[in-house]
């Protein structure tokens, strides 16, 4: 036993070793992108407030009324999230990329150049998204705090980051395109909403659950077309990763719909009305 499995730690212990002292040339002089150690620290720090620290520091106190700063966050997200789908039309995905294979190309073009850069600006939005959570926990909306809403933030902060490090500017892209039009959709929505409060919907809040639904079912569709040309030089851990995430991600949409949105849901609000 030891006569196999002593090779096999040494090649997995130099992929690892390899792996997180790469970076590709494009944005290894960024900061965060070789060593997880910053992104796990956020992440980590970001659970720790979550599910610990943070209700327990909310237990006695009043809701914070935070509908001003909030106000400027989503405005700020809003123009964050349509600036990065605008370059990602312009240098990528408008017509420069193939939307079949788009395979590897490490070279330093002055596009790819600005993609990459555009692809280290989503790893900083994910990392700013986390305030998402903090404010929900701060208003004592610890209801909207749920496993598929911890798990989405923290999942796509490391996301943003395995694409600065090693993939800014490729196939796998296509997730943090489509990512961004659905958070542009739906930060315009939070903005207008907390300008004219009669304009909250249910049947919005709805369509846009839909829209994040569809959002994992694209996603993954465009990875598993990849798989149909084996000859497409992407990165195939990656391509398998996004499609299990994609279907885990579609099924906990899936069942957060029905539970908000569905017939048991329907009932109570006809008995309580």
């Amino acid at each position: 036993m030891s006569r196999l499995l002593g090779p096999l730690a040494d090649v997995l212990g130099r992929w690892g070793a390899g792996f997180w002292s790469y970076a590709d040339p494009r944005t290894e002089h960024l900061p965060m992108s070789r060593s997880p150690l910053p992104v796990l620290a956020i992440v980590g720090a970001y659970l720790y407030f979550s599910l610990s620290y943070g209700p327990r520091f909310m237990k006695n106190r009043q809701p914070f009324k935070l509908e001003r700063v909030m106000l400027v966050y989503n405005a700020v997200q809003v123009v964050w999230c349509a600036y990065l789908v605008e370059e990602c039309l312009r240098l990528a995905w408008g017509g420069t990329y193939n939307w079949i294979c788009e395979p590897i190309n490490r070279a330093k073009t002055p596009e790819s150049l600005q993609f990459a850069q555009a692809c280290y600006l989503f790893l900083l939005l994910k990392i700013v998204d986390l305030l998402d959570t903090v404010f929900m926990i701060l208003r004592k909306n610890a209801r909207q705090v749920s496993f598929l809403h911890v798990y989405h933030h923290s999942l796509m902060v490391f996301v943003g980051w395995l694409c600065v490090k090693v993939a800014p500017g490729e196939h796998h892209t296509f997730l943090g395109f489509v990512n961004l039009i659905v958070h542009t959709i739906m930060y315009s929505y939070y903005f207008y909403s907390l300008l004219n409060p009669d304009a909250k919907s249910a049947q919005w809040k709805r369509y846009i659950t839909l829209i994040q639904f569809v959002q994992f079912f694209l996603i993954g569709a465009h990875e598993i077309i990849s798989l149909f040309h084996p000859d497409c030089d992407v990165i195939r851990p990656f391509t398998f990763g996004i499609i299990v995430q994609s279907a885990f991600m579609t099924a906990l949409f899936k069942d957060f719909y029905h539970k908000a949105y569905g017939q048991g849901r329907n009932k109570k609000e006809k008995l309580n009305s």
